[in-house]
């Protein structure tokens, strides 16, 4: 709501008597989403028949999104490789036997990179990093010699290249040569980097690899760790005179791949201080990035996948012990159940409503991965349905900042155009009753990873334990390099009495 019409639009959203009536689009997909009370085996069962079945293609592609929204089909890069990630993992739980013929033709399509050095390197080093991890896991479950050769030359593109290991911090990589024009390190290539060298150590013997990813993973902590919690942010700045960490920009998908690492570098050296390190960040998971109600909000944008935060997050509930991942699983799983579309993928808010907005690869890749864990932990678990069903859309046009909502209710989701000004700058802070969010991403609206426009789709939501009154106040966001300037566009948003 504007600030010129808070009072009045206030006190209709505390009393919800003269909210307009929910979308029937909206009212039936979370009728569609709910209806069924499956176990978590069941759900487990119906996410895996929807990646395998419905975004698997067998030329050895991914389908980019559902419903179809001209997303097109990949098998490169972190949209794509998380959907590998998440049938990998699936393998990892069940041992199905319909899984290896699926990593053989995604291994089969997948990119085979060559050396790539200054002055003509045209890649991304994230990409050939998120590639090589998803590389290794297909030669893993298939033995396919070939996909090894590309995890291996994947991860040499970034390890032998001199375009990518400059400036001030030189142990960290820009995501483009020689930083191109915004000088951006992004721990998406750092954490895949050190994920990537340990998945090839253990496969290899290799000890160079080994090596590669101690140095690393020393670089990371130095430059991404953030100052007051084991969390990592996931953008730092390089001008070539100093690093600059944005903070609180804490991915999903980079946490979950420190933990990772730090578990597999533990495990290998016997340095008990990289398991110390995981849990910790676990825990600050756990402990930060929850909304009110205690679930998982993934407030990145849509280019966050939760795909390796959900793996982590199962690693440290069953090989390390952690009750409270275990937790964490399956809060975020029984909300999630109300997330599912009809089209039988999920939002990547575990606790919002289903989108009535097609759902990207980016977006429902750590929802298919989270109900494998579940069905793992607890396959006669029933979760709870119908926690959105209830709810009531209110349509206001809300583009001007600062702006605050106020309502009476026990969950929020706000609704608006993914990529409105298709397809980056553009971002809002959000306060929840005088509380800023831990990760201060906020709303990202304009960043699109499909490069496409997607009306209708939630683009926050946040859940308390009980009902009452709470305020949501929207700010500017505060311009940087790589998120740009402020914007915020929402159409509506629902709200649960």
């Amino acid at each position: 709501m504007r600030e010129g019409r808070f009072a009045r639009l206030a006190a209709l959203a505390l009393t919800l008597v003269a909210c307009a009536a929910r979308p029937a689009a909206v009212e039936s997909q979370t009728t569609a989403a709910s209806g069924d009370a499956a176990s978590f085996g069941a759900a487990g069962n119906a996410a895996a028949h929807v990646l395998e079945d419905v975004l698997f293609d067998a030329a050895g592609t991914w389908r980019r999104c559902l419903p179809d929204a001209d997303c097109g089909e990949g098998n490169s890069d972190w949209g794509d490789d998380s959907l590998t990630y998440a049938l990998a993992f699936r393998w990892r739980t069940t041992k199905d036997p319909s899984i290896p013929p699926l990593m053989a033709a995604l291994a089969g399509t997948a990119v085979r990179y060559g050396p790539c050095s200054l002055p003509n390197c045209d890649q991304f080093s994230d990409r050939a990093a998120w590639d090589s991890v998803a590389d290794s896991l297909e030669h893993e479950i298939t033995g396919n010699g070939d996909a090894l050769q590309k995890a291996q030359a994947a991860f040499s593109l970034i390890a032998g290249s001199n375009a990518f290991g400059l400036g001030a911090c030189p142990g960290i990589d820009y995501q483009l040569p020689s930083g191109d024009g915004n000088h951006l390190k992004t721990l998406e290539t750092g954490a895949n980097y050190v994920l990537a060298a340990m998945l090839l150590y253990r496969e290899t013997g290799t000890a160079a690899y080994l090596k590669a990813a101690v140095a690393k993973y020393a670089a990371i902590r130095k430059a991404f760790l953030d100052r007051a919690v084991p969390l990592y942010s996931v953008y730092v700045f390089d001008d070539g005179t100093s690093c600059t960490q944005v903070p609180h920009r804490f991915f999903a998908s980079v946490n979950g791949d420190m933990i990772q690492d730090g578990l597999l570098l533990a495990a290998a050296t016997n340095d008990r201080i990289y398991r110390a390190q995981a849990i910790a960040t676990g825990k600050a998971v756990a402990r930060y990035l929850s909304d009110a109600a205690g679930v998982y909000a993934g407030l990145q944008a849509e280019n966050d996948t939760e795909e390796p935060l959900v793996e982590a997050m199962y690693e440290l509930a069953t090989e390390q012990h952690q009750s409270f991942a275990r937790s964490w699983l399956l809060s975020a799983a029984r909300a999630e159940r109300s997330a599912r579309t009809p089209a039988g993928v999920y939002g990547r808010f575990f606790d919002g409503p289903p989108p009535q907005a097609p759902v990207t690869e980016w977006q429902f890749g750590g929802g298919h991965a989270l109900a494998f864990a579940a069905a793992a932990l607890e396959p006669d678990g029933t979760p709870p349905a119908g926690a959105w069903s209830g709810a009531t859309y209110v349509n206001d046009d809300l583009s001007v900042l600062p702006a605050t909502i106020s309502i009476r209710g026990r969950a929020i989701a706000l609704i608006g155009t993914i990529g409105e000004n298709c397809c980056e700058s553009g971002h809002a802070r959000v306060v929840i009753d005088g509380t800023e969010t831990f990760d201060q991403t906020g709303i990202w609206q304009n960043k699109s990873s499909s490069g496409k426009t997607l009306p209708h789709s939630v683009l926050f939501a946040w859940r308390w334990p009980t009902s009452g009154p709470h305020t949501i106040v929207l700010r500017p966001g505060v311009v940087n390099g790589k998120e740009g300037t402020s914007f915020l566009h929402l159409s509506g948003y629902e709200i649960v009495p």
